[in-house]
């Protein structure tokens, strides 16, 4: 499976982390996974509307067949990927949600929330989530 990785800017100096999550979750289950951005040093910025059209053409093209994405309190990115076509998008915010989504709802992408609620030790439960979604 091609997994993209793709996030608002809004949270754009947590993209190598999320990439890296996903990355260290997926490989070992033979899935490919390609970072789309947003990057810490790019300049642009873009709003979690914009990325869910990204999304939308990454999964309808082929070019990917899962995206794990996200913003601040992630509901943004969730209900913008939703309302466009071709994509069934999870609000995915602890491993229990993660390991509940991918054995029941069936989607192609997953919006994690990458501000909210994430102090201390929030990379820890970033990678358990991420663990959860593909483990199995």
């Amino acid at each position: 499976m091609k997994i993209g990785v793709i996030q608002a800017t809004s949270q754009k100096d947590k993209n190598e982390l999320l990439n890296q999550c996903v990355v260290t979750a997926g490989e070992p289950y033979g899935h490919e996974v390609i970072n789309f951005g947003c990057f810490a040093d790019e300049p642009g910025s873009y709003s979690y509307i914009e990325i869910a059209v990204l999304v939308s053409l990454l999964l309808a093209s082929g070019a990917v067949d899962f995206v794990v994405t996200g913003c601040s309190s992630g509901q943004g990115m969730m209900l913008a990927c939703n309302s466009l076509p071709n994509i069934i998008c999870g609000y995915v915010q602890n491993p229990q949600d993660a390991f509940l989504f991918g054995r029941i709802n069936d989607g192609n992408a997953v919006s994690i929330p990458l501000g909210l609620n994430y102090g201390w030790a929030g990379e820890i439960n970033l990678q358990y989530t991420i663990e959860k979604l593909f483990a199995g």
